[in-house]
């Protein structure tokens, strides 16, 4: 309601900042766009690092089968769907490709504030939802390596390897050896005598394994919540946490509020794009039921939470769709 698409409060640069870009509009509502998804970003960051501050090590192993499962067929089932779909309306096989990759990467920040909330982010299914969502965004960085080589016509194998094992190697190190350090050893850096020094340290590594995150290709929250997972093992986890809320309450609004200004309901004017937007947002919706719930191997009710619990999309869906427009595999339209 308050976007640029609605009552404009929001996202429209105005006489000043538009002037502090000599008159040019578009770059000053990029400017401003830039900001929001720092900020959002961030937001998404400190909701993950607090959610793995209360997930240990030992509970994802636990459910480590399960998740990995629910991971591979909530790629296999939307992607599927997805390129049936649209190579079913005539387009070709590359545009097909990207839509189905869109489809598949969940947006798990939007589940894990859910459960924290209702206070059930230790339950099995929340944590069979986190650990499927780490393995979810390895096999979706790789699908969109994929299909963007093969959009340019220009699949490299060996690249898509190091890839694989450059993601793996960062997962399996930081859960690995960094709990187990952090678990050995805690943080004790009280004895630097600096104030909040074991909470300066927190921030320190959530931003930093964030950034690395992104740096070998997968989402920066999967590193924050390396990150807290690591920290939930320290004799001070329960600290950090309190310390933390503050910036978790006053953050994490800010990525709900942002995605939701970037809805323009004018792009649904078009009866194809909206008949075509229905059947895609259906079968990704479907495709994940299908696939959590066949993944987790449980009691209906548990298998639905699953299923459920890992619909949610966002900011990886809008990359997959920039790279295609990019270059020239996906009309816009589409």
């Amino acid at each position: 309601v308050i976007g640029p698409h609605a009552l404009g409060l929001v996202g429209s640069p105005d006489g000043d900042l538009i002037a502090l870009f000599n008159g040019d509009k578009e770059a000053a509502r990029e400017a401003l766009n830039i900001v929001f998804d720092v900020i959002a970003e961030l937001g998404v960051i400190i909701l993950l690092f607090v959610v793995g501050l209360e997930t240990r090590l030992g509970e994802l192993l636990e459910v480590r089968g399960r998740a990995i499962a629910v991971g591979v067929l909530g790629i296999v089932f939307p992607f599927a769907m997805g390129f049936a779909l649209i190579y079913a309306t005539g387009r070709s096989d590359v545009e097909s490709a990207f839509v189905a990759t869109a489809m598949v990467a969940t947006s798990v920040g939007i589940t894990a504030r859910v459960m924290s909330e209702l206070g059930v982010i230790r339950s099995p299914e929340a944590r069979i939802i986190l650990g499927a969502a780490v393995v979810d965004d390895i096999l979706g960085l790789l699908l969109l390596a994929v299909v963007s080589s093969w959009g340019q016509d220009d699949v490299d194998v060996a690249e898509l390897g190091l890839t694989a094992a450059g993601a793996v190697l960062f997962v399996v190190f930081a859960a690995l050896v960094g709990t187990r350090a952090i678990r050995r050893y805690s943080i004790h850096l009280e004895r630097l005598h600096v104030e909040n020094s074991p909470f300066f340290f927190a921030m320190i590594l959530m931003l930093g394994l964030s950034a690395m995150a992104g740096i070998v290709g997968l989402a920066a929250i999967i590193g924050a919540f390396l990150a807290g997972m690591m920290l939930s093992e320290a004799d001070e986890r329960f600290e950090l946490d309190r310390q933390a809320r503050p910036i978790y309450e006053f953050l994490v609004p800010f990525f709900f509020v942002i995605i939701g200004t970037r809805v323009d309901p004018g792009a649904f004017d078009d009866a194809e794009v909206l008949g075509l937007a229905l059947g895609v947002t259906g079968l990704a919706v479907l495709g994940k039921l299908v696939g959590g719930a066949l993944g987790a191997r449980m009691p209906a009710r548990s298998a639905a939470i699953v299923g459920v619990g890992m619909v949610p999309r966002g900011e990886v869906g809008l990359v997959v769709a920039s790279i295609g427009a990019g270059i020239g595999a996906v009309s816009n339209d589409m």
